[in-house]
């Protein structure tokens, strides 16, 4: 192949990478991040009931596991009336009960209560009422939910005006006898 051909075939593959480029970027500007509503509402072809197997099975044993839509999570969150908690644990059994599942999976669960969190502090931006209480949604233990919106004092402060005593454990918060407090639906 001669020098003038080679120089030729270099910018020729330049242009088209170049246009290549343009166009995906044009494409990336053009999608639109979800906002947390968004993604709340998207159910991903969920609720769905599977088998628990492979590494799954070690830790949790035999049956069937919940994976819940995001609604559902945000649903029972939304339930949970003023001056009394919920953790993320009751969410799974109740999610379980529901789907006459073995355990609701805790993984998608945890992560829709974070959507359904910031959701909640969306929707408040906007200025609408009645959003998801997420802060009265505890960690194992009565431990406050760091990635929640406001982090730990935020919900702190909105727990204390509720009746709740907060205080440090260690690097976490906890909330008192949490256990006083938790509903029953």
């Amino acid at each position: 192949m001669s020098r003038k051909s080679a120089e030729k075939k270099v910018v020729v593959f330049e242009k088209l990478f170049r246009d290549s480029l343009e166009e995906s970027v044009e494409v990336m500007v053009m999608v639109k991040k979800k906002s947390w509503c968004e993604k709340l509402s998207d159910s991903k072809d969920l609720p769905k009931v599977e088998k628990i197997k492979g590494k799954m099975s070690t830790r949790w044993g035999t049956g069937t596991v919940v994976i819940p839509a995001p609604m559902e999570v945000d649903e029972i969150m939304k339930d949970v009336p003023k001056g009394k908690l919920i953790t993320i644990n009751e969410i799974r059994t109740r999610l379980a009960k529901k789907h006459k599942a073995t355990i609701g999976c805790p993984i998608t669960t945890g992560i829709f209560a974070w959507i359904a969190a910031n959701a909640a502090e969306e929707q408040r931006q906007k200025g609408e009422k009645n959003t998801t209480p997420y802060w009265r949604t505890l960690k194992t233990g009565g431990v406050i939910n760091a990635k929640y919106p406001g982090g730990v004092e935020e919900q702190k402060k909105l727990l204390e005006k509720e009746g709740h005593k907060v205080i440090p454990k260690g690097k976490n918060y906890i909330v008192v006898d949490y256990e006083k407090s938790l509903v029953t639906m």
